[in-house]
């Protein structure tokens, strides 16, 4: 009995010792990614938001019906765009995006007819696939495998949807990467493009105000031209919806893997307290069946003299 306790003790240690090799190596896996997923948020981040200044300011002094993607409609449709993960094993990362998902369900069901969701990365999906809920779109199996061609084609399909009037708002929900252990959910609009809070844009632009050339007249919170307002923001806003894709998707990925390093440490250390813990008992019942064999040859011995 006791051999057979010793042997499965000693299964179970080379067992967790296997686990422990393999979370340590998905951690060193995720430390690498991240480094380069991190070069990659400093690179773009800058870009990003100071685009998303300029635009939103633009957006307060130019006139809702020069461009369809200013358009701002009553909330009667709205779409959101989940960003999860298409693998596992990174703690609560998937678990707080879809929680934020979940409530955002429940507030918008009172206030708007229809809300579709959309979903980057396989986990959600998955979760909402089960439960009644609108899905529009996927975009899952990438794997990490993130470039600006991926956010563009993402980011062109819902300009179209948002231009085409099938959708009244359009919001990203995805993780703002802080550090390595801490990330934080974001909900952003992006369509329509609304003005900066804080900014107070007294002089829109008219087409009628405008000048022959396509170039605006100047003044105090106005903006030049040229070529035309129509023109440049017809590049412009369909660019700027790619670039704030593609900026989730960085924060994203290298939030998950943050999330993953950070799980895969904790697994790690737990790991070895257990093969601490095991070690302890399998010393003492090995202890205990030498004490006991001792016992019966010396008992053995007693009996034969």
């Amino acid at each position: 009995m006791a051999k057979a306790s010793l042997r499965d003790i000693r299964k179970r240690i080379t067992s967790v010792r296997s686990t422990q090799q393999i979370t340590k190596a998905m951690k060193m896996v995720a430390t690498a990614k991240l480094r380069r997923a991190q070069e990659s948020i400093l690179a773009t981040r800058p870009y990003a938001t100071k685009m998303f200044e300029v635009l939103s300011r633009l957006a307060a002094r130019t006139s809702a019906e020069v461009h369809p993607l200013l358009a701002r409609r009553e909330a009667k449709r709205v779409e959101i765009v989940v960003f999860t993960s298409d693998r596992g094993l990174c703690g609560a990362f998937n678990m707080n995006l879809i929680q934020k998902a979940e409530k955002f369900l429940e507030e918008e069901k009172a206030k708007t007819e229809e809300v579709a969701l959309s979903f980057i990365g396989r986990k959600g999906r998955d979760y909402f696939r089960k439960r009644k809920v609108m899905m529009r779109r996927e975009y899952v199996n990438f794997f990490g495998k993130v470039d600006f061609i991926l956010a563009a084609n993402i980011g062109q399909e819902l300009v179209q949807t948002y231009a085409a009037q099938q959708v009244d708002g359009i919001y990203l929900l995805y993780s703002e990467f802080r550090s390595a252990i801490q990330q934080r959910v974001v909900l952003r609009k992006i369509l329509p493009v609304e003005p900066k809070v804080g900014d107070e844009g007294p002089d829109i632009p008219s087409s009628a105000g405008a000048h022959p050339s396509g170039m605006g007249k100047i003044s105090a919170g106005e903006y030049l031209y040229e070529p035309s307002e129509a023109e440049i923001l017809d590049k412009l806003l369909p660019m700027y919806v790619e670039v704030q894709v593609y900026q989730a998707l960085l924060e994203s990925l290298a939030s998950e893997y943050g999330a993953r390093m950070t799980a895969m440490d904790n697994a790690t250390n737990n790991a070895r307290d257990m093969i601490d813990k095991l070690t302890l008992i399998y010393n003492k019942a090995r202890q205990a069946a030498i004490t006991k064999e001792l016992i019966e040859i010396v008992s053995g011995a007693e009996a034969l003299k």
